[in-house]
């Protein structure tokens, strides 16, 4: 399947989509709200292209070579757990704070300093290989993930406004190609120049990104500069913490992402115990990750043509409800089916999360400051699918408990999927 994105044909799209929220600021001065110019568009498409290569390569890089790193370092296996524990409460506290920061510093300035603390972190991670080394460079390449999670929105936002499903969509694309590529090479490379070069050469990545970042920088600048004319001022002045709109995304986020992280985990173990050989369950883990790319191109394709963004949300929100009740109940001959629906309902309410995150605010601080809130609610649910599918598991000796619970919640997502995805504003007005 071939698909092609026009920079202009986007841009129709999104204004005759009736989803999309009419900007109080569209009027307004060119200081907030410039105009998106091919080179604007351009610019900000490669920085956040570059940004998504360095969101989840560093985090899965880990993952695919964890054996070797633990026998390496000799650590436990209760080690090894709290490397994967790690980026859920450093992206939920990277996400409080980050919001207040950018606006302070400047969101652009922020990020800038976020890739180069996440090359920093890269670079103690493979070259002190000590257990304090790896974990403190594990905590400030995540933290450093957990800011840059929750500025991208907002980035999007205020630098290419008709554009947001678009390069959302391609952002989030990238996030899961890489990471997909990673997955797949870094225990091969780490077998030709040893573990430490597999992991800290991928930090040429994040250089590329600092130097793009720094141009788009001098060239645009700061949108911590860029003054909100007041009628948007006026309709941003709410606590994102106190808007019901707030939490939805947020609930709609975590369970998503507790859904992800406990496949992610799990899913070759519970079809192993109902009979599927080791290697079988291993490549339905694959068609898990793999259904990414197809879910985000469509979802991308699908807003730009101006289709409903409810009927998208409550429909992946279902897939996910189907996959998780086919595996728990259905034969495992069809476990590549179960494992599609949820790789392509969990990758479109992702996307269409962040989306949300620019396209029910009014202005830029206030897209962070969903962002921020939505993301650290998101991830504080997250921390406890993988751990508590886990104990579960241990206390009852099978899957069936976890899997129901796990069931009940997705089935209470497509609820929460239908009012997220309301043409509402953040402050509860009609679109």
């Amino acid at each position: 399947m071939t698909c092609h994105f026009s920079y202009s044909n986007s841009r129709v799209a999104m204004s005759n989509s009736a989803d999309l929220p009419s900007s109080p600021s569209s009027n307004n001065s060119k200081a907030f709200n410039p105009p998106s110019s091919k080179f604007t568009f351009w610019l900000v498409l490669c920085a956040m292209i570059l940004l998504g290569t360095n969101m989840r390569a560093p985090i899965v890089a880990l993952g695919s070579i964890a054996p070797v790193v633990q026998e390496a370092l000799n650590i436990s296996e209760t080690q090894i757990g709290w490397l994967g524990a790690v980026p859920m409460l450093t992206f939920a506290l990277g996400a409080l704070i980050s919001p207040s920061i950018g606006k302070r510093f400047g969101i652009e300035n922020t990020l800038i300093a976020m890739i180069i603390m996440l090359t920093i972190g890269m670079m103690i991670r493979a070259f002190i290989p000590t257990w304090t080394g790896f974990l403190s460079g594990t905590v400030i390449l995540t933290l450093a993930i957990g800011f840059a999670n929750t500025l991208a929105a907002p980035v999007i936002k205020q630098r290419t406004p008709n554009n947001i499903p678009l390069v959302t969509g391609l952002f989030s694309l990238t996030m899961t190609v890489t990471a997909g590529i990673v997955a797949g090479v870094v225990l091969p490379l780490s077998e030709s120049i040893g573990w430490q070069w597999a992991l800290g050469s991928w930090s040429f990545l994040s250089m590329l990104a600092i130097a793009i970042w720094v141009f788009l920088r001098f060239r645009l600048g700061s949108s911590s500069d860029q003054i909100a004319p007041v009628t948007a001022q006026k309709s941003s002045n709410i606590s994102i913490w106190r808007t019901g709109l707030g939490w939805q995304i947020g609930v709609f986020l975590g369970l998503q992402s507790l859904l992800y992280y406990t496949v992610a985990s799990f899913l070759p173990s519970i079809l192993v115990s109902k009979g599927m050989s080791a290697v079988s369950a291993g490549q339905m883990g694959s068609v898990f990750q793999f259904m990414a790319p197809l879910s985000i191109l469509s979802l991308t394709w699908l807003i730009n043509r101006g289709r409903p963004i409810q009927a998208l949300a409550v429909s992946a929100a279902i897939l996910n409800v189907i996959g998780i009740a086919g595996l728990s109940y259905a034969s495992t001959d069809w476990a590549w089916l179960w494992s599609g629906m949820m790789g392509i309902g969990c990758s479109a309410i992702f996307t269409l999360t962040i989306m949300l995150f620019s396209l029910r605010t009014y202005t830029t601080n206030q897209a962070s400051e969903l962002s921020g809130m939505s993301q650290f609610v998101g991830y504080v649910i997250a921390f406890f699918g993988p751990l508590g599918t886990g104990w579960l598991h241990e206390v009852t000796d099978n899957w069936d408990l976890p899997l129901l619970i796990t069931l009940i919640l997705m089935i209470i997502n497509v609820g929460v999927a239908w009012l997220v995805s309301r043409p509402v504003m953040v402050d509860g007005k009609k679109i």
